[in-house]
């Protein structure tokens, strides 16, 4: 019986460890991001990211192995967590679409913006542009392949491209800050862009 009784206190133990353990790395990711956001600087402070996190500098070495294994963990976080955001709509949903895309450039636009700015100046920023631009990419080809159905060669890119130019940031800085759109009037005008294209023949 002791035995018996035992082993679920273990499998208990051993459970509350791993959400502890898990609960650490999100907090140190967390902290990794708000420090590269703030310095747009791949020389990030270990030390700072710890004091944020509330651990010591050698748990997150121990966990993510340095700087470069952190930050690599912190993008493919941002990456999954901006893919899981923007595919929660179903494919041809066009307002669900708009609405996740707006979401996420209230959420992570302007930062995106400064980012962008310092591409040609910071060359190191180029593999995470990329992936921003690839995610986007393929989201467009997720989101809106209908339309993209019995084209081949130079018009499916043609129509490619427009779809990524509709939802991209720069045309959400373009509505929300240039012109001053309200988000609700940002959402109308993606929307009418997009079924300006959609409903080509």
């Amino acid at each position: 019986m002791k035995v018996q009784a035992a082993a679920p206190r273990r499998r208990y133990r051993m459970t509350a460890r791993a959400e502890a353990a898990a609960a650490t790395g999100e907090r140190i990711l967390d902290a990794a991001t708000e420090v590269f956001w703030q310095g747009l600087t791949p020389d990030i402070s270990l030390d700072e990211v710890a004091r944020r996190a509330g651990v010591s500098v050698q748990t997150v070495i121990r966990r993510f192995g340095g700087k470069d294994g952190l930050m690599a963990a912190a993008a493919d976080r941002e990456v999954d967590r901006i893919r899981r955001q923007r595919n929660a709509p179903d494919p041809g949903d066009v307002a669900g679409a708009v609405k996740v895309l707006v979401d996420h450039y209230e959420e992570t636009g302007d930062r995106v913006l400064r980012m962008l700015a310092e591409e040609q100046r910071l060359p190191w920023l180029a593999p995470l542009v990329e992936r921003g631009r690839e995610l986007h990419r393929d989201w467009c080809e997720h989101m809106f392949g209908f339309a993209l159905d019995g084209l081949a060669g130079v018009q499916r890119r043609r129509r490619l491209a427009q779809l990524i130019a509709v939802g991209d940031v720069y045309t959400w800085k373009l509505l929300r800050r240039d012109s001053g759109l309200s988000r609700k009037q940002t959402e109308l005008a993606l929307t009418e862009l997009l079924n300006a294209i959609l409903e080509r023949d």
